[in-house]
């Protein structure tokens, strides 16, 4: 089995923009905050999984509405198709098992970073902020 990366390697940044490396420690993948010169190595599954469960809140009480627009994007948008996406997106903890076991692709996260996207982390690992341009803030009517 081969050791994985951080699943959002290249778009973690710090509470001051500035970019979070990446490691290992073991087999362990990390993300790497400079803390006034310290190194504060963040096991990443830590963070990776707060990100996924904010996109999932995001997703949460939208499956049929994104299960539909989904399908017509991949043009399968017949009945089954939409029920089997939407079952999909209503169990979307086995999916993120699935995301952290197989990873992003660098091609995948390229594309993510062309489009704005970035997590914003503080020193001890904490998600502060998902960006996603293009989504609308769920605090502004």
């Amino acid at each position: 089995m081969s050791v994985r990366e951080p699943l959002f390697a290249g778009l973690v940044v710090d509470e001051y923009d500035n970019p979070v490396d990446t490691t290992l420690v073991g087999d362990e993948p990390c993300y790497v905050v400079d803390d006034s010169g310290f190194r504060r190595h963040i096991p990443a599954e830590e963070v990776d999984r707060q990100v996924l469960e904010q996109l999932g809140e995001l997703i949460k009480g939208n499956e049929d509405i994104l299960s539909k627009q989904t399908a017509e994007m991949l043009g399968a948008d017949d009945i089954f198709s939409q029920a089997m996406l939407e079952n999909q997106l209503k169990n979307l903890d086995k999916q993120f098992e699935k995301v952290l076991d197989a990873g992003i692709p660098e091609e995948g996260r390229a594309y993510l970073g062309m489009a704005g996207f970035r997590v914003r982390i503080n020193l001890h690992g904490e998600v502060i902020e998902v960006n996603q341009p293009g989504m609308i803030d769920p605090d502004s009517e």
